[in-house]
């Protein structure tokens, strides 16, 4: 599983020229699921995210996560994060799980980001062609990859 987290002033998410879903202070997340993707990596990246220390202090300093300082969450799939490039021009997605597992997978991820972090989250629409709309703030923008965890 991987993630692209952004910190972001405000968010929104738009299909069909209408918006869907939108978040003021928080975190916009692209999240990309593969075949070997289980439920121990959906749980490691829900706690990660809600526990990323990325916010500022009274200090200015990235020390408070998005659950400290009651930020959104807007969480969007985004099966492109798994492109393979390293050969030809056009990129490869056999890496990136197809619908039957990453539906089911992008659901329990939404429950399990919204259990830790003690509200509800606002999202995407699965498969459908999405216009998102961010104002990043720092910027900060960090990707995680849960078969990474050593790093």
């Amino acid at each position: 599983m991987r993630v692209v987290v952004q910190r972001v002033t405000n968010a929104s998410v738009a299909v069909d020229g209408k918006i869907i879903s939108s978040i003021g202070y928080g975190l916009l997340v692209l999240a990309g699921f593969e075949h070997s993707d289980t439920a121990e990596d959906l749980d490691w990246m829900s706690g990660k995210l809600v526990n990323l220390r990325i916010f500022a202090d009274e200090l200015g300093v990235m020390n408070l996560s998005v659950k400290e300082i009651s930020g959104e969450i807007l969480l969007i799939s985004q099966f492109t994060l798994h492109a393979a490039t390293k050969k030809g021009n056009r990129p490869s997605y056999i890496r990136a799980a197809p619908p039957e597992i990453s539906i089911p997978l992008y659901n329990q991820f939404i429950d399990k980001v919204a259990d830790q972090l003690g509200k509800s989250i606002q999202t995407g629409i699965f498969g459908a062609d999405m216009k998102v709309a961010l104002l990043n703030d720092g910027p900060v923008t960090i990707i995680i990859d849960s078969k990474n965890k050593e790093f």
